[in-house]
C-alpha cells in the first residue's frame, strides 16, 4: 500500500465508511436510525449481509443486526431471509426505491456545511483499468485531492468491469462499449487505436500491405478486448472486426505494447499507451492509411443514486483534465 498526495493505492478495494463500527454503536435515535437504513440499503443492493458489511466497514453480523431493528422499529419485515439469498418484501422494495436519495441528501447536506470550512472529506472509491489508471486516474486523483486534506481516495485498479454496487464503487472509469443499464454514464473523451511494432520486426518480417496479410503476422492480442482474436477496424461510421491470429495473448495492454517494443509481433493499442514509444522510434506504425475507429471513454455510477457534491466535483474535474490530455493524443 501506498499513499500519494491524498489518494491510497491498494491490491483490492477497501472500503471505508464516514461512520466507524464506535458511531455505529451510538445511543442517539437519529444515528441509529441512519445506520440501520444504511444497513438495509447496503444489504438490498449487494444481496448478502457480507457485502453489504464489507461496504460499510462493519461486520456482517453487525450488519444483520441494524437490518433487524430496522424492521422491529417499523414494524414490519423488510427482508425474506433463506439460506441462499436474501430478497425484499413489498415494504423493503418500496425503502429502497427512495431510501439511497434520502440518505444520500442528507449526506449532501452535512458536506455542504462541512465543506464551507474545511474542504471535502470522507471517502471516494474510484475504479478504472490498470493502465489507463496508472497513466491518466491517479494524477488526476492526486491533484484533485490536494487542496481537500480531509478527503480519502480509494483507487481500485482492474481490467475487469467492476460490480459497482457489490464493491461500494462510486465512480468507475469505462473504456469501450457499455453495456450496463444499470448504470448511468458521463462521457468523458475517446482515443484513437494503432497498429504497431518495432522496426526490427518490420525488418525481420516485411511491412503488412492490408488487412489481409496480418493472417502472416505474430498478432499480439489483449485479452481484455471483449471479441476474442478480433481486431475493430474501418472508419468510424462503418467499423468492423476482422479476425486475426494471435501468436501471443495477454490480459494487459501495456504488456503487449511492451512486447511489440521487444520485436515478438504486431499490436494495436489506445494511442495514449504508444505515443512516446512512436516519437521516439521504438515502435512505428502499421498500416498508417487504414482507418480505425475511436475508443470512448466513460465514468459511471449507480442508477438511482444521488450524487454528493464531492463526486460531482470529482467527475467535472476528471472531465476537463482528460478531456484536454486525450485531445493532444488525437
Amino acid at each position: 500500500m501506498a499513499t500519494i498526495s491524498g489518494v491510497t493505492f491498494i491490491n483490492e478495494t477497501v472500503i471505508i465508511r464516514k461512520h466507524s463500527e464506535h458511531n455505529v454503536h451510538n445511543d442517539r435515535a437519529g444515528m441509529d436510525l441512519t445506520e440501520q437504513i444504511r444497513a438495509f440499503i447496503a444489504t438490498a443492493q449487494t444481496g448478502s449481509f457480507t457485502a453489504a458489511g464489507h461496504r460499510l466497514g462493519i461486520s456482517n453480523r453487525l450488519t444483520s443486526k441494524y437490518v433487524a431493528e430496522l424492521e422491529v422499529r417499523l414494524g414490519t419485515r423488510l427482508m425474506q431471509r433463506t439460506t441462499r439469498k436474501i430478497g425484499l418484501t413489498p415494504a423493503g422494495e418500496r425503502l429502497l426505491a427512495r431510501g439511497p436519495a434520502l440518505i444520500e441528501g442528507l449526506d449532501d447536506l452535512l458536506d455542504e456545511v462541512s465543506e464551507q470550512s474545511r474542504g471535502y472529506s470522507g471517502t471516494i472509491r474510484v475504479s478504472a483499468p490498470v493502465t489507463f489508471g496508472e497513466m491518466f486516474v491517479a494524477d488526476t486523483l492526486a491533484r484533485f485531492a490536494a487542496p481537500h486534506p480531509d478527503l480519502t481516495v480509494d483507487l481500485h485498479l482492474s481490467d475487469t468491469f467492476v460490480d459497482l454496487a457489490a464493491g461500494g464503487i462510486d465512480l468507475a472509469f469505462r473504456i469501450g462499449q457499455l453495456g450496463d443499464s444499470a448504470l448511468k454514464a458521463r462521457r468523458v473523451g475517446h482515443f484513437a487505436m494503432r497498429m504497431v511494432a518495432a522496426p526490427a520486426y518490420i525488418d525481420a518480417r516485411g511491412t503488412p500491405r492490408d488487412l489481409g496479410d496480418l493472417t502472416s503476422h505474430d498478432c499480439i492480442f489483449d485479452t481484455n478486448h471483449r471479441k476474442v482474436q478480433k481486431w475493430r477496424v474501418g472508419a468510424q461510421d462503418a467499423p468492423h472486426d476482422i479476425a486475426i491470429q494471435a501468436r501471443f495473448m495477454v490480459n494487459s495492454g501495456r504488456v503487449a505494447r511492451d512486447m511489440a517494443i521487444a520485436g515478438k509481433g504486431i499490436a494495436y493499442c489506445p494511442q495514449f499507451m504508444v505515443e512516446t514509444a512512436l516519437a521516439d522510434g521504438r515502435l512505428t506504425g502499421v498500416l498508417p492509411d487504414q482507418p480505425f475507429p475511436v475508443t470512448d471513454l466513460h465514468l459511471v455510477y449507480l442508477d438511482g443514486v444521488a450524487l454528493s457534491r464531492k463526486l460531482r466535483a470529482l467527475m467535472d474535474f476528471s472531465i476537463a483534465q482528460m478531456r484536454a490530455e486525450l485531445t493532444s493524443l488525437g
